[in-house]
């Protein structure tokens, strides 16, 4: 029960009532009682995860260990705290994600107009190629119908023709046959006696156009055209695809071979033949005419160009920063290199096993090639 302060004084006086247990004022003090023993709840029972009250301690949950409310809410309380501080943690994380989220959609969503417009240029290209293998099929069945034309037409005037002599003829002999006149008819009939020259008929026959093989030969025509177009543009498409993981480079001339020069912007590297004194850098290689960029590159994905002009060997590459590069070694991914090597009219990847490419027609030394490499360790552009 709750009382006032003229009612609480027996509490505080009478014997009996002194041993009652007496707590602040609260709201809704039937709610912290205990509804099976009508007993005030101050204890806390961590197994059942419970407030109980004092009986409940020797019926209930007589095997249980029990706390106070204080103790319990203490430690409840730490642990609140240190939720409290995890929460917006959690939320700014939650946050970023949904960022990420939002990133990936607008990439996505960037990717995919790329993708539609690179395909729609296949396509449309594709579709040219058909037109053009169509139209060029029509025409021919075309130039087949008009010489079949051209035959019929040049038979029947020659038929007409001969028509015309013999109608002629027969109005000759019509004419002759009534002619009372015998010099007349004997010297005329000489000049009848032989027919015009006409032609045998009877094989003569116009036949329609055979288009067997037309169609054939059009769709096979079709196809190998589609397929080089077809490449084409997929390698138009593949490196127009890679070129947006273009990256700039420069060459760093503490990397460069004393045989080596370098044009003042980075951008060109020449032969001069002989080594010139340079001071001794620990970057520079000595056995080998390489020179390395002064951009490196850890991760991800990076495309760069080299033109290559009028030489007769190179490599082109790239290579781990740890390559030894005062000593002579093998060129291969174990040692740090992933390089192309041309030399004598033959591009090789070096690799475990040397593995042969070719540019399109032969290989060249101007020759047109993508090397693309997934790379976990610290690459140099070389």
């Amino acid at each position: 029960m709750s009382f006032c302060q003229t009612h609480l004084e027996p509490h505080q006086r009478v014997a009996g009532l002194k041993k009652h247990r007496l707590v602040e004022p609260m709201d809704r003090l039937e709610d912290r009682m205990c509804k099976k023993h009508n007993r005030l709840l101050e204890l806390f029972c961590p197994t059942d995860q419970v407030c109980v009250c004092l009986l409940c301690t020797v019926t209930d949950h007589k095997s249980h260990p029990v706390v106070p409310l204080k103790e319990e809410y203490e430690l409840k309380t730490a642990q609140l705290g240190k939720i409290e501080a995890e929460v917006p943690q959690m939320i700014q994380e939650r946050k970023q994600k949904i960022k990420e989220v939002k990133d990936r959609v607008e990439l996505s969503n960037k990717v995919a107009d790329r993708e539609i417009a690179i395909g729609g240029q296949v396509f449309t290209a594709l579709i040219g190629c058909v037109e053009m293998c169509r139209d060029e099929f029509n025409q021919t069945v075309q130039e087949k119908l008009k010489s079949t034309e051209k035959q019929a037409e040049d038979l029947i005037k020659e038929l007409e023709q001969e028509i015309e002599d013999l109608t002629n003829r027969c109005s000759e002999v019509k004419q002759l046959s009534h002619t009372e006149d015998h010099l007349h008819f004997l010297q005329t009939f000489r000049s009848l006696k032989d027919p015009p020259p006409t032609r045998d008929w009877t094989t003569v026959e116009v036949r329609p156009p055979s288009y067997v093989g037309t169609l054939k030969r059009s769709l096979d025509q079709l196809e190998e055209t589609l397929n080089m177009e077809m490449k084409k543009l997929c390698d138009d498409a593949v490196l127009k695809r890679v070129q947006q993981y273009e990256v700039d480079v420069t060459l760093d001339p503490d990397t460069a071979a004393p045989q080596l020069i370098l044009s003042e912007d980075g951008k060109q590297v020449h032969d001069r033949g002989v080594g010139k004194g340079l001071p001794d850098n620990p970057k520079r290689f000595i056995n080998y005419l390489f020179v390395l960029t002064r951009q490196s590159f850890s991760s991800g994905r990076f495309y760069f160009e080299v033109q290559v002009k009028d030489k007769t060997a190179w490599w082109l590459g790239v290579v781990r920063e740890s390559i030894d590069r005062k000593g002579k070694t093998t060129w291969t991914p174990e040692t740090g290199y992933w390089i192309l090597q041309y030399t004598k009219d033959q591009t090789t990847l070096r690799d475990v096993q040397s593995i042969y490419l070719f540019s399109r027609g032969r290989a060249s030394p101007q020759g047109d090639f993508t090397l693309r490499s997934r790379l976990k360790t610290r690459l140099h552009g070389g």
